[in-house]
């Protein structure tokens, strides 16, 4: 028997997308329908007007069960924002066998102790992803069954966020009508959708370029070692046209799109685009050279963040595959030359990997992070459910929802 559709949701700052995909026998994914709105209520991944955020995910969920002829009754849910951070964290046990041998209850519980990681009470635990064992002090250990020693250490990447921030656009969708299955960092999704084993196993950094926020998850040295995000997004780049260029923001957004570059094209330096009147705001004309350098000054500054980020955690100089690069804004001119100007080392445009069916979903980078979360939700429903730490988190919603 089939199983049945994955639903990915993602409630972002420019759009609200709903994509429903289902696992083929070869370990393809096929997308089979899809519903996406403008967002509204919805600010660097954070929800600043309810109502206005759960209209716009109840047209994109209903566009999606229109196109896809099915029920959405579950959704699995891409999360976001500058509040998402990562820390390592280490566990230790000691063992106990009169042989010293280590056993699988002896891994099981130094992962307990490695997930047990103190936070805040405004912080929530969102993924805890293993990284290395250590036998006796000795690094680098990938699976430590069977071996001898007196202690076993592990560490583990624990992502995680501001509870309110993650529990509000939960709270979103499950006033929508929907349950929420699971969810999952955007950044982590988006690497998901688009890396091979081979870039990760040679170092990687995945950056996904949204509108209001960009995520990034990198691999080193064999290992997810790194996830963060920064609220400097798309919209940035918007506001900095609306201030230098004095245009209404409708006008800006248009202008970035069509014309907007990464990096000053010598080419069109000369170059003019005539704008109409609009409102109150006079038809004027506006130099390529003086777009270009605009954008160029927010996206080398938000490059620079994330490089800075990257080196203070011992990774710029690990990433062997280099930078690839994801999210609507990896489809502006020049952003590539830019990246690769930063970073000091090759950069790509990620495209979803061994995905069919809508063209317009599966042809580029805009929609990785929830292609990615298709297959977050294929691989956690054939491990039997959500994560442990997301499973509290989900249970502490649903138990103040009703009122426990």
């Amino acid at each position: 028997m089939a199983s049945p559709p994955i639903v990915a949701l993602e409630i972002g700052t420019s759009k609200v997308c709903a994509l429903i995909g289902e696992d083929r026998e070869d370990g393809s994914l096929m997308v089979i329908g899809t519903g996406e709105c403008p967002s509204a209520g919805v600010r660097k991944g954070e929800v600043i007007d309810f109502t206005m955020a759960l209209e716009r995910c109840k047209e994109a969920i209903g566009k999606a069960e229109e196109e896809g002829q099915v029920t959405i009754r579950q959704v699995h849910l891409v999360l976001s924002g500058s509040h998402i951070r990562s820390d390592v964290n280490r566990g230790t046990v000691h063992i106990t066998n009169e042989d010293r041998e280590i056993t699988g209850l002896d891994i099981r519980a130094v992962g307990e102790a490695a997930r047990h990681l103190h936070l805040p009470p405004e912080r929530e635990i969102l993924h805890s992803i293993s990284q290395h064992y250590y036998v006796d002090q000795q690094p680098g250990v990938m699976d430590p069954e069977g071996m001898e020693g007196t202690q076993l250490a592990l560490d583990t990447l624990i992502i995680h966020g501001g509870a309110s921030v993650m529990r509000n656009v939960i709270r979103v969708a499950r006033t929508a009508m929907v349950d929420v299955q699971d969810a999952a960092f955007g950044g982590l999704c988006s690497a998901l959708a688009v890396l091979t084993r081979e870039q990760k196993a040679a170092g990687v950094a995945v950056i996904d370029l949204g509108g209001g926020t960009t995520d990034y998850l990198g691999y080193a040295n064999q290992i997810m070692a790194r996830a963060a995000s920064t609220g400097v997004g798309g919209d940035h780049v918007s506001n900095d046209i609306v201030v230098g260029l004095r245009l209404p923001m409708k006008q800006a957004e248009q202008l970035k799109v069509q014309h907007g570059s990464a990096v000053p094209v010598p080419a069109q330096r000369n170059h003019t685009v005539s704008l109409p009147a609009d409102g109150t705001f006079p038809g004027r004309t506006v130099k390529l050279a003086d777009l270009h350098a605009i954008v160029n000054a927010r996206m080398d500054e938000l490059f620079k963040i994330i490089r800075a980020d990257l080196e203070a955690n011992d990774m710029l100089y690990h990433l062997g595959a280099g930078v690839v690069l994801t999210g609507g804004g990896a489809q502006m001119s020049g952003v590539v030359e830019l990246a690769e100007k930063v970073f000091n080392m090759p950069c790509t445009i990620g495209q979803p990997r061994a995905v069919s069916g809508l063209s317009q979903i599966t042809g580029g980078p805009a929609y990785a992070a929830p292609l990615g979360m298709l297959r977050y939700g294929i691989m956690t429903r054939e491990r039997g459910g959500a994560a442990p730490s997301l499973k509290d988190l989900l249970r502490k919603i649903f138990t103040r929802k009703e009122g426990a």
